[in-house]
């Protein structure tokens, strides 16, 4: 048996080897038909135009795995969309100097969120875009809650008049798992540590426990609350509106039979409805026309990227603020783009230590956590950086819970966005035997040990009260750690930090009012806050600290986009395959989730929350 196993492992890498093969000679030669065909083809911004800002799927603080196989995954289109929030910020404020951009468009039909907190740093550019003197106008044929907020900031919005505006306010549900473990007959052991930590409950309950519901609450009305004051204080609503608007949809779509496009216009949710053509015929009198695309003057915002990105913004010179992006989740060893690897973060951490041009560093965190390993091994570099002393700012995008505020708790400063998701300071351990599941098909396990723990942690054999008390306690040491640690890092008791930790999801706001941050405010205030105390000044240089790019990923970052098109023309994918992947990825992401996670003692500091 196990040499039949060998030979079909061995087998199954050679067909993977040729796979890859024929992936990078796919590739490869996509790159070199469109290099022929392009070069030296740079994107043209006309001398009077519109920046056309449209993000592709969710606004990410790091695009996600290697640059070559995003590019292989586009191409079969395959891929999950994403753009880089700071890229686009850094075209808003690029396009807000630039005499040739006279207005801006917001083109969001195939954005899909990210999170408060994320859409609220783009939010705040666009309003500097605005106060440069420059009209912003939003047009969708409808808008979602997430692309309604960004529209929201824009002078004019317009929308298709067979269109709506679903705004339905925040909700939080999760999958949960007992029934068909129960099914299968399968013993997930549970340990965990803080009375709120309930990641582990999609495994013993079949539906939410009245504690979990009282935090989520919380959390899901601070950001609702966050949601709206920013709705209505872009609009000139009244305090309330969206609030009524979201719970009465139903009766307002009878009272205007269904009309929902005017009835958003009732409600000044937009400017007025129009459809594209209309709306592209006003922008023609406002910017001119390109009458090879029979439409107004304008530029892409990923064309504007490429073309005004200076030499400068790929290799700073002099001292300069360093940033170490910490996305995703946290896990052991070297792991790619969008993971944060204890191998992989540490190094850029200590590239950011070892340059001496680096005098301060910001740590900008979007993530539920991980293992417990990983995240101590991280936040042991951070306090190396300090006792060299270089400052580190911690920066929370939309989520910094669990091991994401373990990474960030020995900063000088932490800077959360009023609608971060942080705290959740509690540990768990999951572990599952299969031994009843074995046995309904017959199959026994039985065999001596030396000692009462010999072969007590193997999957087929159930767990011993023992090995389970082991397990438990463990669990409670990892606790008391995260908040004794805690607790030295805010110069608090441990009792202190013991009274909102318990696992506990806490909004940036509320975080704040509890002491778990220093700082509300955005990504740029906790630049400025490091500049400062690295004493650089205002007018400092700002360097992402990154893995250097080796030749897959040049080709792949050259060949993306433009061999995402031409190859997704030849192969469309089917529908019904596409509808298929809609409806089981929520499994798949849960399933993958599980999967990968790798802490050596299986005790992870870790979130179930998700940022809306």
């Amino acid at each position: 048996m196990k040499a039949i196993a060998s030979i079909l492992g061995f087998i199954w890498r050679g067909l993977d080897g040729v796979r890859k093969v024929l992936h990078l000679i796919l590739l490869l030669g996509l790159f070199l038909l469109i290099g022929a065909a392009l070069s030296p083809g740079a994107p043209i911004i006309p001398g009077k135009g519109a920046l056309i800002l449209a993000p592709q799927g969710a606004l990410v603080e790091q695009l996600a795995g290697d640059p070559f196989e995003r590019a292989v995954a586009e191409a079969y289109g395959t891929n999950r969309p994403e753009t880089l929030l700071r890229d686009l910020i850094h075209v808003v404020d690029t396009a807000a100097k630039d005499k040739r951009i006279e207005l801006m468009v917001l083109d969001l039909s195939s954005m899909t969120g990210g999170g408060i907190a994320k859409m609220e740093e783009l939010a705040q550019a666009i309003q500097r875009f605005r106060a440069a003197g420059k009209k912003v106008f939003a047009f969708g044929e409808s808008y979602d809650q997430a692309q309604y907020y960004l529209a929201a900031q824009a002078d004019e919005i317009y929308l298709d008049p067979q269109g709506l505006v679903l705004i339905e306010g925040f909700g939080y549900y999760r999958t949960f798992l007992k029934g068909v473990i129960d099914k299968m007959e399968v013993d997930v052991n549970v340990f965990r540590a803080g009375k709120f930590k309930s990641f582990t409950d999609q495994f013993s309950r079949s539906d939410m426990s009245e504690q979990e519901e009282q935090e989520s609450m919380a959390w899901l009305n601070a950001l609702w609350g966050i949601y709206q004051s920013g709705v209505s204080k872009a609009r000139g609503l009244d305090e309330g509106a969206i609030q009524a608007y979201s719970s009465e949809y139903a009766e307002i779509a009878k009272a205007h039979r269904g009309d929902l496009a005017t009835a958003a216009l009732e409600r000044n949710l937009v400017t007025e409805l129009k459809s594209r053509r209309e709306f592209e015929e006003q922008l023609i009198g406002l910017v001119g026309e390109d009458e090879d695309a029979h439409t107004f003057n304008g530029v892409m915002h990923w064309d504007y990227f490429a073309a005004t990105r200076s030499s400068e913004a790929l290799r700073i010179e002099g001292d300069h603020v360093g940033v170490v992006v910490a996305s995703g989740e946290i896990l052991d060893g070297p792991q790619p783009p969008g993971t944060i690897g204890s191998d992989s973060t540490v190094q850029l951490l200590r590239d950011a230590l070892h340059d001496d041009n680096v005098k301060a560093v910001v740590l900008r965190i979007d993530s539920p956590g991980g293992s417990m390993l990983a995240s101590e091994v991280i936040r042991r570099e951070i306090a190396a950086l300090r006792d060299a002393g270089k400052p580190v700012i911690a920066s929370m995008s939309s989520t910094a819970a669990s091991g994401g505020y373990y990474i960030a708790m020995d900063a000088d400063e932490i800077w959360a966005s009023p609608a971060t998701l942080t705290g959740s300071i509690g540990v768990f351990a999951v572990f599952p035997t299969v031994e009843r599941t074995l046995g309904k098909f017959g199959v026994t396990i039985d065999g001596v040990g030396t000692t009462p723990y010999a072969g007590s942690l193997r999957l087929d054999r159930t767990l011993n009260d023992g090995a389970k008390q082991i397990l438990q306690n463990s669990i409670d040491h990892a606790y008391s750690v995260f908040v004794n640690h805690v607790a030295t890092a805010r110069e608090k008791s441990f009792d202190d930090i013991d009274a909102v930790a318990q696992g506990r999801v806490w909004a940036g706001v509320d975080a704040a009012q509890n002491g778990l941050v220093d700082k509300l405010g955005s990504y740029k205030d906790a630049l400025d806050a490091a500049a400062e105390r690295a004493g650089l000044g205002k007018d400092y240089k700002v360097n992402y600290i990154e893995p250097p790019m080796g030749w897959r990923q040049a080709i792949a970052m050259r060949s993306q986009a433009l061999a995402a098109r031409f190859t997704r023309a030849l192969v469309p994918e089917h529908e019904l395959f596409a509808n298929a992947r809609r409806i089981l990825a929520p499994f798949e992401m849960e399933l993958k989730r599980l999967a990968q996670f790798n802490d050596p003692r299986q005790v992870y500091y870790y979130c179930a929350c998700s940022a809306p």
